[in-house]
């Protein structure tokens, strides 16, 4: 039978290893969906599917508003002028919508299609880099460190939930995977319109092929069809959420080595080198913020320019 003191001493170390430091707790913590047993509003299912709004649909929200706003007003402001000379922020906008028109959507879909696919993979490529931006930056962090010292709100509240969670949208696979769907439909919309529903399922497959060929094919074809959005939905995904865990992690060394060694002054050491490290992979994430949204956009033109051009 166990006596007070051991019972005592068992507590004790029960709750140093609660309040040590754990790492992966942590990395999830800041790059996962909010848990859909405490979402921020919680909605009735339908039909089986649970709609409660979670930390990654709020932050879709907040993106696709933002993006609406500040473009909206930006025209706005800009048809108002006397003069249509764009300036400031209009300016970087109609550099954003001209590089996607001639240099994305018209090399791929060609001319007589650049103005049917050229709004929905312009608004792939605006709302995908602004998600992605808007992952870089720190804004529930520091609320979050201010609740923690100033607030000091229940865990309950509203305000509380919505700190924890990733800020990436991009980086749940859901939303990649419905940014894909839209990309699948697309294809097959376009290769519709330009050769008839019946005719683009033929161009599956190349004409005057033999028999036993077409037949390999076909079933190759299709698995082809499902691939392509699927490669969509892991790249951006997979990139958004590693970059974040790889700064994590780096800054996690700090905690991890000031706790093996029990110094303080050894986590002070480790942590010159992991902030500097951690900026530098910072601004490679910014790099990446606006190359996987260009890949995104591109490929999306690659894919509905085959459809188009199937007989090339």
């Amino acid at each position: 039978m166990l006596q007070p003191e051991h019972v005592e001493t068992a507590a004790g170390v029960a709750s140093q290893a609660a309040e040590k430091f754990n790492a992966g707790e942590v990395i999830i913590e800041h790059v996962s969906n909010s848990p859909l047993d405490h979402p921020l509003i919680h909605l009735p299912p339908v039909f089986g599917i649970d709609f409660s709004i979670t930390k990654h649909v709020f932050m879709l929200w907040v993106v696709a508003a933002l993006v609406f706003l500040i473009v909206t007003v930006t025209v706005r402001r800009y048809l108002r002028q006397d003069r249509l000379i764009p300036s400031g922020f209009m300016n970087a906008l109609e550099v954003v919508v001209e590089f996607v028109r001639d240099g994305i959507v018209e090399p791929n879909v060609g001319r007589k299609w650049v103005k049917s696919w050229t709004p929905l993979l312009l608004t792939f490529a605006v709302f995908i880099l602004a998600a992605n931006a808007i992952g870089l930056i720190p804004i529930f962090d520091v609320l979050s460190l201010i609740n923690h010292s100033v607030l000091h709100l229940p865990e309950e509240s509203f305000m509380a939930r919505v700190l924890h969670g990733g800020t990436t949208a991009t980086g749940n696979y859901n939303v990649t995977a419905a940014l894909a769907t839209v990309t699948f439909f697309a294809i097959v919309i376009a290769g519709a319109r330009a050769h008839g529903f019946v005719q683009h399922w033929k161009n599956l497959v190349p004409h005057g092929l033999p028999l036993p060929v077409t037949l390999m094919l076909i079933p190759i074809e299709i698995m082809g069809m499902f691939v392509r959005p699927f490669a969509l939905t892991m790249r951006l995904a997979a990139n958004m959420t590693g970059g974040h865990i790889a700064i994590l992690a780096i800054l996690s060394f700090v905690f991890i080595f000031t706790e093996l060694s029990g110094q303080a002054l050894v986590g002070v050491g480790i942590g010159i080198p992991s902030v500097v490290l951690a900026a530098l992979v910072s601004a490679l994430e910014i790099i990446v913020v606006a190359v996987q949204a260009y890949v995104f956009t591109l490929l999306t033109a690659v894919f509905i320019g085959m459809a188009i051009h199937a007989h090339h």
